[in-house]
């Protein structure tokens, strides 16, 4: 394989390995195969996931996002906003732009390091959701906010075993076969939350997740406990600013905001992918 241009981007903690693959370099066969590579930490260039940029004919350009393990997922909330910045400073789109997911299109504007992108209306809102509880556990709910999120408040979040029921979460059967991302927050006031993810398909806690911080701020907005905008400290000490409007337990115009960082810019050695 050919030398790769690529950018490495953090949206808020997690990070990201990006790639203008309008011209197809990267073909459908080895795109699984070269995410899992490139996203190993210590013997590749390392991230939470691999971002493509593709040709569209209904937006400014279309975007393919991969988790760590390689497997394709419909949204990525930091991922996104970091495709942005990267379209806008490549010239493959305006400072406003719209794109194309697996979710539908995605409208997201560019302000210098900090983005702000219209996500996909959250479904499938549901509280008490029949889990067995935990020690420390006060509420279990699930909202799908472009991927699956069940969400839980939790007593002491900073002490919470994040890793080890994130991961029982994430496998249960109850989200089979797909599987679900588990949150885990605490509320500190109407505006402010902090959280803890663990992430389907990276298989492990995160320092930040984008749909996962909308899960929590919409779960306590419908448990009356938050309003927009709700600030959420993540993992990683960032804040996301959720911005949304509520009609009973239903959301709609749900924007997440937060900065955006360029690690760096390479070309991607065939080594790496040994």
């Amino acid at each position: 394989m050919k030398e790769i241009e690529f950018w490495k981007m953090s949206g808020s903690g997690n990070d990201f390995v990006l790639i203008d693959n309008r011209e197809g370099r990267i073909s459908d066969d080895e795109l699984p195969g070269l995410v899992r590579s490139v996203c190993r930490r210590r013997k590749s260039v390392g991230a939470d996931g691999v971002i493509l940029v593709t040709r569209s004919d209904k937006c400014d350009f279309g975007w393919r996002y991969l988790n760590a393990d390689g497997g394709e997922v419909e949204m990525c909330g930091n991922g996104s906003r970091c495709i942005s910045r990267f379209a806008y400073l490549n010239g493959i789109a305006g400072q406003k732009m719209t794109f194309e997911t697996l979710s539908g299109p995605v409208s997201s504007e560019v302000n210098g390091r900090m983005v702000k992108v219209l996500m996909p209306e959250p479904k499938g809102l549901s509280l008490n959701i029949e889990l067995d509880q935990h020690r420390g556990w006060k509420t279990v709910d699930f909202i799908n906010t472009g991927v699956p999120h069940v969400v839980i408040q939790v007593e002491d979040l900073q002490a919470h075993p994040v890793e080890t029921e994130g991961k029982s979460i994430r496998y249960h059967k109850l989200f089979s076969p797909e599987g679900t991302n588990a949150d885990f927050m605490k509320i500190s006031g109407p505006h402010q939350l902090e959280m803890r993810t663990y992430e389907r398909g990276v298989e492990g806690e995160t320092l930040a997740c984008g749909t996962g911080a909308i899960a929590c701020a919409l779960v306590a907005s419908a448990r009356d406990l938050a309003a927009s905008p709700v600030t959420v400290k993540t993992r990683g000490g960032e804040e996301l600013v959720i911005h949304f409007k509520k009609r009973g337990h239903a959301f709609e115009k749900v924007w997440l905001e937060g900065n955006t960082s360029i690690i760096y810019q390479g070309r991607l050695h065939h080594e790496a992918l040994l």
